[in-house]
């Protein structure tokens, strides 16, 4: 790992070159979309600038939470070698140090976990505790777990509490948690694939008919009370989309 690494806030995400282009292109398609079946007109993308923003943040906070998710199943592993190695015999630290070696193997070098490992195996080296390295990680990190499993090695620490099997316990729930999540996912994706399919299709109802229908729309273009009309039903669109992605979001 390169000395330069900078723990990250797990709440945020930058995106990378081809992740911010493709952002940009879905967005600047999303808004050329809106603009030609709401408005049919080239200028009513730039008054949609706002929808452009609005998506391209959308999509950081789901690149966000997509690694905090996976950030949380690294971490399980973590704590199931930490358990295995103490057993074996090894101290905290020098668990931790093997529990690194298995990481890259299951997930890579460059994997958040083991870039998270190295930055606290380095800060040991400049006499930092792990206490403090791993309720740093709890509190950058916005997993729930990370920061309840930070709380309760710093009070086993303290009180001389059986770390071993606080460790397997923690292992357990994580786990738990993460299984029942993967179980509310399936059984609720194809009402995920509805709900895309119902964004879609006030779209393709306006296409249909303004193709089998020539002229038929016509009214509610390029004039005020068009224009208006068409933006009332953008918004109450927009309101629809917002509260359908909420009710298809459950968290565990």
């Amino acid at each position: 790992m390169s000395k330069s690494y900078s723990p990250p806030d797990y709440a945020e995400y930058r995106f990378s070159l081809k992740e911010g282009m493709l952002a940009c292109l879905e967005g600047a398609v999303l808004v050329a979309v809106i603009g030609y079946f709401f408005y049919q007109s080239c200028l009513a993308c730039v008054f949609l600038i706002p929808v452009f923003i609005l998506f391209v943040r959308q999509k950081k906070r789901e690149q966000a939470k997509k690694r905090r998710q996976e950030l949380s199943l690294q971490f399980k592993d973590l704590v199931l070698a930490l358990s295995a190695n103490m057993k074996a015999g090894y101290s905290i630290e020098n668990a931790l140090r093997e529990s690194c070696r298995d990481m890259e193997l299951l997930y890579g070098e460059d994997s958040l976990v083991c870039l998270e490992v190295k930055y606290m195996l380095r800060g040991l080296e400049n006499n930092v505790v792990l206490e403090r390295l791993l309720y740093d990680l709890g509190i950058r990190s916005h997993v729930p777990d990370i920061m309840q499993f930070a709380d309760v090695f710093l009070i086993a620490r303290r009180s001389g509490g059986n770390l071993t099997e606080i460790l397997e316990k923690t292992a357990a729930v994580i786990e738990q948690k993460i299984e029942t999540d993967k179980e509310i996912q399936l059984m609720i994706s194809s009402k995920k694939m509805e709900q895309k399919i119902m964004n879609m299709v006030p779209f393709l109802i306006i296409f249909y008919i303004g193709t089998t229908s020539k002229g038929f729309f016509d009214v509610l273009y390029h004039n005020v009370i068009g224009i208006a009309v068409m933006t009332v039903c953008l918004l109450f669109y927009g309101a629809a989309y917002l509260f359908s992605k909420r009710i298809v979001e459950i968290e565990v």
